[in-house]
């Protein structure tokens, strides 16, 4: 490209945050000061011929913050006159570019400078790209045009063939900043101007069209919800013509109106103020909005809840204790703390003192005992004694916070917590609440239900509970919650601590029959089909079956046997081979259901009883399912194999482990009095074990069972047959007390055993063992070793070689 340049001295013409590019035809206000000096400078020069023939010249330059720009446009004064609003003005169109240099002396107040005119001119014919190019822009201008509607420019940009002006027509977008003008003003070169502008243009497309697209999806949201809107009014109008007309129209505008169903309701003070708040945020809510649907559902829930009902306690002492005693053989601490209860609450109601300090006389009892002796059943009889509603909560496995507390009301799908749950279920504020399995409770990232727990069980907390849902005070002081577990040790010490503890350590063999013959017997009947003549069980084959068939704690494989025993029966009366009615004995059992596999050792041939050799001791231990009987067996390594020490095996814990090592370590410090040959415990390995090795086991109880035996061992002496025994044995050879008396004496008198032999600080509990066991036991109270020594081992003079 080929340029040729022109000097030139011209008045100035400043353009305040405006651009003006070559070619373009623009009035100016001449109401600027600036603007007439520079407009008549011109002119007088003009008049003068000092800046050569023709039209008056000024130089436009941009004026930025002040500042010049270093390129300018000439600029020729086409016309003077008027504007359009009437002010003086002047048309001035752009001629070319103009190199800004010093400013020199002129006529007139203008301001005047020399410069350098650019003579620009493009290649002939255009190059390739350059020919892209300018189809590209025409391209873009058009399209951005046809946009604007302005069709008659579309018209003249495609009949510009110049680079020069193509690019320069980029001057009266109006979305270019007066950075990007300047920009365009300053280069030269036709072709780069282009390639500028056109970067320009595009740039503006792009960001139009994503303008474009958002305003189409606002606009197509916002149709759609005034369509949606119009829709559900027209609905709303459609369904009240059809109410009017069917006559529907009052009751089904009251069951929708949330305000007249909270005003109508008889709830307390605080939870009306609650409910008519969400009333309000409901009313204000659109029928779009996500959180009419969250406080509908909260507002049905809040008026579900029977705030102000309540059931009337039966007063009926004696009733009440009747039917306990009708529902549930045994279990006297429980009936007693019911008739505790009842009879607080009635003196309490007589003297008018239901409530003191906002609180009411509920009960919190934890019945914890092995499974099978009627934990879960007890509950619906105590609500059935006191005239109450009965619910039944199951935690077994519960490992979520939000199952006792509920769920915050911004989660999708919240509920309340099983405790609401449990109360809406009732219908009274006042229910029995069965929480079955508290042991099972677990905890996990969740959060521990346990703790969730703490204050709904507290008396001193619960008359302002707060469930997470709800969050409006909820009274459960009223409520009676028993809470049922197999596993004392599993529920947490800070929960056990606001519960009332009621043991449930399992069934004497009397009661079992009674249990059996009472209450498991007519229901088996009726489930097996059969009439309650039809079959007939005496009493001696229920105690076999407890005794010899299912010997446990509680029921549950009592009841199952019972329920064969009678599905034989039916089966050969079906099969023509039993007349019915039929009495069924003890000899009867073996026939139907085979051997029995509970033989006590008692019923066992002398010579096939586990205490029949030396070193075999009887203990008892207290286990998930109750009491139960433990074997402890002992004894010497051969001192031609080697070995030293003590070996025990059976699974056992950290603590029989210690009592195994005092057991030993007594025997050899007092081995010599006893009259024992403590020399062989220290040559030779000792070995104690204990059967049934797959089931873990641990405690102290079993001191003085392993010292037993050891003695046993050394001394050739068999232990006695009848004999059990249970007590933390000491390095000095003293019993201390053990837990759980109750449940091992009557697992002693399930095994058949006679004499047991228990510490003498343990002598209080036995006010817990029923009569009627303790009359059929020697219990042996004693304070030391040598006690139990004399009492378990056989006369001296009874010896027995053991086999080699």
């Amino acid at each position: 490209m080929a340029a040729t340049s022109t000097s030139l001295t011209l008045p100035v013409l400043p353009l305040d945050d405006e651009v003006v590019l070559p070619g373009m035809v623009v009035p100016l206000d001449l109401s600027d000061t600036e603007v007439r000096a520079a407009v008549e400078a011109a002119q007088a020069a003009s008049r003068a011929g000092d800046s050569g023939a023709g039209k008056p010249k000024v130089l436009l330059v941009p004026r930025i913050d002040g500042t010049y720009a270093g390129t300018g446009v000439l600029g020729t004064v086409e016309q003077v006159g008027r504007l359009s609003d009437g002010d003086p003005g002047a048309l001035i169109r752009g001629r070319g570019r103009v190199q800004i240099g010093a400013g020199t002396s002129g006529p007139g107040a203008a301001l005047w400078v020399e410069g350098v005119s650019v003579d620009e001119t493009a290649p002939e014919p255009l190059p390739g790209a350059v020919a892209d190019l300018v189809r590209e822009y025409k391209a873009l201008a058009t399209d951005w045009l046809k946009k604007r509607g302005a069709w008659q420019v579309v018209d003249r940009v495609q009949q510009i063939d110049d680079v020069s002006t193509l690019a320069d027509n980029s001057g009266y977008s109006p979305f270019l900043s007066t950075a990007q003008k300047v920009e365009l003003l300053e280069t030269t070169d036709p072709v780069a101007r282009l390639k500028l502008a056109t970067e320009q243009l595009r740039e503006h497309l792009a960001e139009q069209d994503v303008a474009e697209s958002i305003a189409k999806d606002v606009q197509e949201g916002v149709d759609k919800q005034q369509r949606e809107f119009l829709l559900r009014r027209q609905l709303e109008a459609v369904r009240k013509e059809l109410r009017g007309l069917s006559g529907e129209g009052d009751d089904q505008d009251e069951s929708d109106d949330y305000r007249t169903r909270v005003e109508a309701a008889d709830l307390p003070e605080k939870v009306r103020e609650a409910a008519l708040k969400e009333v309000e945020k409901l009313e204000r809510s659109s029928d779009q909005s996500p959180e009419g649907s969250w406080i509908r559902t909260w507002l049905d829930t809040v008026l579900e809840l029977p705030w102000n009902e309540r059931t009337e306690d039966e007063y009926d002492i004696r009733g009440a204790q009747s039917v306990l005693d009708a529902e549930h053989a045994g279990l006297e601490d429980v009936k007693e703390r019911i008739t505790e209860y009842l009879a607080v609450r009635k003196r309490r109601a007589e003297r008018g003192l239901g409530v003191v300090g906002g609180r009411r006389g509920g009960a919190v009892l934890a019945l914890v005992g092995p499974p099978g002796v009627g934990k879960t059943s007890l509950g619906e009889s105590v609500a059935h004694a006191m005239g109450r509603k009965f619910v039944r909560v199951a935690l077994g496995g519960v490992r979520d916070e939000a199952e006792i507390r509920g769920h915050r009301r911004t989660y999708v799908g919240a509920l309340p917590g099983r405790i609401v749950r449990a109360i809406k279920e009732a219908g009274s504020m006042n229910p029995v609440v069965l929480l079955d399995e508290i042991d099972k409770v677990g905890s996990d990232f969740r959060g521990d239900p346990a703790a969730a727990l703490l204050e709904v069980l507290d008396p001193a907390q619960n008359h302002t509970f707060r469930d997470h849902y709800l969050e409006v005070e909820l009274d459960l002081s009223d409520v009676v919650f028993l809470a049922t577990a197999n596993v004392l040790e599993a529920i947490p010490e800070a929960l056990l601590d606001r519960m009332e503890l009621v043991r449930l350590d399992g069934y004497t063999e009397d009661e079992k029959v009674v249990i059996a013959r009472d209450h498991l017997l007519p229901r088996q009947l009726e489930r097996a089909g059969l009439e309650p003549g039809e079959v007939t069980l005496e009493d001696d084959a229920l105690r076999k079956l407890a005794g010899e068939y299912t010997r446990e704690a509680g029921v549950r494989n009592l009841e199952r046997s019972i329920a064969r025993l009678l599905r034989k029966v039916a089966a050969e009366h079906e099969l023509g081979r039993r007349e019915l009615p039929f009495t069924l004995r003890d000899e009867h059992l073996r026939g139907l259901i085979g051997r029995p596999h509970h033989v006590p050792e008692s019923a066992q041939d002398p010579a096939e009883r586990r205490t029949a050799v030396p070193g075999v001791a009887t203990g008892l231990a207290v286990t998930g399912a109750g009491g139960d009987v433990l074997f402890v067996e002992a004894s010497l390594a051969d001192p031609e194999t080697g070995g030293s020490g003590l070996t025990l095996t059976g699974q056992l814990g950290d603590v029989m482990k210690e009592s195994a090592q005092i057991a030993l370590s007594f025997l050899r410090s007092r081995g010599a009095e006893l009259e024992l040959p403590v020399a062989d415990l220290k040559d030779r390995g000792v070995h104690i074990h204990f059967p049934a090795g797959a089931v873990p086991k641990d405690g102290p109880s079993a001191g003085i069972t392993m010292t037993t035996a050891l003695a046993s061992l050394l001394s050739g002496r068999q232990v006695r047959t009848d004999v059990a025994m249970t007590g933390e044995v000491s390095l000095t050879g003293r019993v201390l007390p053990i837990g759980g008396l109750k449940q091992k004496l009557l697992a002693a008198h399930r095994a058949g055993l006679t004499t047991v032999v228990i510490p003498k600080r343990n002598e209080a509990d036995l006010d817990d063992v029923p009569a009627e066991i303790l009359d059929k036991l020697d219990v042996r109270p004693v304070t030391d070793v040598r006690q139990v020594l004399e009492i378990a081992l056989s006369p001296a003079e009874v010896l027995v070689s053991a086999a080699a």
